[in-house]
């Protein structure tokens, strides 16, 4: 296998591609971190699209349990089917449907399997997958049967960090955070997702952008997912550049999420910029 690199739709660091290509060749999860927006989804999207296998996706919930991932058993299908007298209920076999790992394992050829925002999940839910990440192999307690890998996943973990995950599942994968990017690279990140981009506006959008996000106190800062959406917003409305460096910023809701940040932003437009600008507009 070529390594993973930069493709029309995805751009990664030369540290990142590095992560996925050890990961890949040793057989072990990877485990992304980042800020929301940074891009670990679309990582999975992109190292799937890039290898031409299939991506089964896993998105992980509050009240996800570990063995979902694996099987469900539809008890309550088999209860209406044995109270209507409706099929078989002795064969429980046809009540079993694979989750998006255990499909995995049961494929003839290899996939991508995408567990999405696993620290959502309780603290258990990781150890409880220690075994079959390991193994690559589990029995359904139902029917006895045991599925094994024919072909080993390529499996990608995301986490926003909002919990901090047991010792022993971070054992067992290579991990990368993924960090903010500098402006070069988002120049490239944006250029994707914009191919036509002015080179004035790109310029204005990634010094008011870095600006904002520079401000002390933001409970969330925007994020790349954010910038490339507020970039299209200004397109679409013809906003002239120069504009994106005075008092204030259109569509500041496309940037901030949370009203305490926009009350910040707007009082430090109205204080001149002291903190930090020096005088340069809103900052």
């Amino acid at each position: 296998m070529s390594g993973f690199s930069s493709s029309d739709s995805y751009i990664v660091s030369d540290e990142l591609a590095k992560a996925v290509d050890v990961a890949v060749a040793i057989g072990r999860p990877l485990l992304i971190k980042g800020e929301p927006g940074t891009g670990k989804t679309l990582l999975a999207v992109d190292l799937a699209r890039q290898l031409g296998l299939d991506l089964l996706r896993w998105q992980v919930k509050s009240t996800t349990k570990a063995v979902e991932g694996l099987y469900q058993y539809d008890t309550v299908k088999r209860l209406h089917d044995s109270r209507f007298n409706d099929g078989d209920v002795g064969d429980i076999e046809k009540y079993i449907e694979l989750g998006p790992l255990g499909r995995s394992f049961e494929l003839e050829r290899q996939t991508v399997v995408l567990i999405d925002e696993i620290d959502k999940a309780d603290l258990e839910f990781p150890n409880d997958l220690l075994h079959e990440l390991d193994a690559m192999s589990f029995t359904i307690a139902e029917t006895g049967r045991t599925v094994t890998a024919g072909k080993r996943p390529i499996v990608v973990i995301t986490s926003n960090n909002e919990k901090e995950l047991p010792d022993a599942f971070l054992r067992r994968c290579v991990f990368h955070w993924i960090a903010f990017p500098e402006r070069e690279l988002m120049a490239q990140i944006v250029a994707v997702h914009h191919p036509n981009i002015e080179d004035e506006l790109l310029a204005a959008a990634l010094e008011s952008f870095y600006r904002l996000r520079a401000i002390e106190g933001l409970r969330k800062p925007p994020s790349t997912s954010e910038l490339i959406d507020w970039i299209a917003a200004l397109r679409h409305a013809d906003i002239d550049p120069a504009k994106l460096l005075g008092a204030g910023l259109p569509f500041m809701g496309v940037l901030l999420k949370k009203e305490q940040d926009v009350t910040l932003v707007e009082r430090e437009a109205q204080g001149g910029g002291s903190r930090r600008g020096g005088g340069r507009g809103w900052s």
